[in-house]
């Protein structure tokens, strides 16, 4: 069995709304609370991190899976979406909606089409960071594919 190990320093140098900031290798950023939720809003936040690593998962996911399945991919890209809900001061990750478009190219067959509607869905499921947050953020996949 291999394990990978990565490693993050956080410093953090006061109260609830100081900035602070991260390094974790190929990621170094500021960090602090949104202005959504009365903070500084200085650099990204847990709420973009998570969303994040979600979407970064899903979308490279898709991609090996669409590349395994050998179908001509023309172009994709995704958008998604987190929603926060914060109720009676406890602050909850909801959910998390991925946009994907994904194009084939001109001579992509009706059986391309069904199997790339089956892996913009199984892409989800399969992410690392999908299955990590399973049972407790409600993950939603919408896709455009042309």
């Amino acid at each position: 069995m291999a394990q990978h190990h990565f490693h993050l320093k956080a410093d953090w140098p006061g109260g609830r709304n100081s900035t602070g900031a991260i390094d974790a290798g190929n990621l170094k950023t500021n960090i602090s609370i949104p202005p959504e939720m009365d903070g500084p809003g200085v650099g990204t936040n847990p709420d973009e991190m998570l969303l994040g690593a979600a979407a970064t998962c899903y979308v490279i996911t898709l991609a090996a899976m669409i590349e395994r399945a050998e179908l001509p991919l023309q172009e994709m890209d995704l958008n998604s979406e987190g929603i926060v809900d914060v109720t009676g001061g406890v602050t909850t990750y909801k959910k998390i909606i991925h946009k994907p478009y994904v194009a084939l190219n001109n001579g992509a067959s009706e059986k391309d089409y069904e199997k790339l509607q089956k892996l913009v869905q199984k892409a989800e499921a399969s992410c690392m960071i999908s299955r990590a947050v399973k049972g407790n953020v409600e993950i939603e996949v919408q896709a455009k594919i042309k």
